[in-house]
């Protein structure tokens, strides 16, 4: 079965053709017709069923993944959360490419120790099968903002977020480790559980 990945991110597909492995994940990208619509929804979820239904009517049937992911810090208040992809362009008045979002938040983090440096991913995922049935998954990976970056995996903010539990940051993660512990790792592997569900009804 092929799935649509309402995304351009070819991160994004390479983390999840992991996950699905038992399934094609095309980019929505690459389907001409659909344009990546405005993600202006207050929560995770809301962004990431914006980007799904975009691509109702464009798939010729097939189901789309969608996902929303960002990073929180409780001693910001949240921030970025929903705004991670944006973090500073506002001040900026440009969009920040990811290595100087890390260099903000760093630099919004200084002074903080220990748990006041704690820090969570959250991945909020959505299978669209048609207009009116649809299921969903968020999940959390937590860890702490890191003093400096480390590593030259992952993507987005992996060099800035420390894994205790790993001894090392997000972007030093082997691909598969990262797949067993993340945010979007553990949402793909409960929407995947719905897809071969889905998959085995008669």
């Amino acid at each position: 079965m092929e799935l649509v990945l309402a995304s351009g991110s070819v991160h994004k597909q390479a983390e999840l053709t992991r996950i699905f492995d038992l399934y094609e994940l095309a980019l929505g990208s690459d389907i001409g017709r659909v344009s990546m619509p405005r993600e202006d929804a207050p929560t995770y979820l809301g962004n990431a069923l914006i980007k799904a239904r975009a691509f109702l009517g464009h798939t010729d049937g097939r189901p789309i993944i969608s996902d929303d992911s960002g990073i929180s810090v409780p001693a910001l208040g949240g921030s970025p959360g929903v705004f991670s992809a944006r973090y500073g362009s506002d001040k900026a008045g440009q969009k920040l490419n990811a290595r100087e979002r890390n260099e903000l938040l760093l630099e919004n983090m200084a002074g903080l120790k220990g748990s006041e440096r704690r820090a969570f991913f959250v991945c909020s995922m959505v299978l669209l099968v048609d207009e009116y049935r649809f299921f969903t998954a968020q999940e959390l990976f937590e860890g702490l903002v890191a003093d400096r970056p480390s590593g030259v995996g992952g993507f987005g903010y992996d060099p800035v977020f420390f894994v205790p539990s790993a001894g090392c940051t997000a972007a030093e993660l082997v691909a598969e480790e990262k797949n067993r512990i993340s945010h979007r790792g553990r949402a793909g592997r409960r929407i995947k559980a719905v897809l071969d569900s889905l998959h085995a009804e008669p």
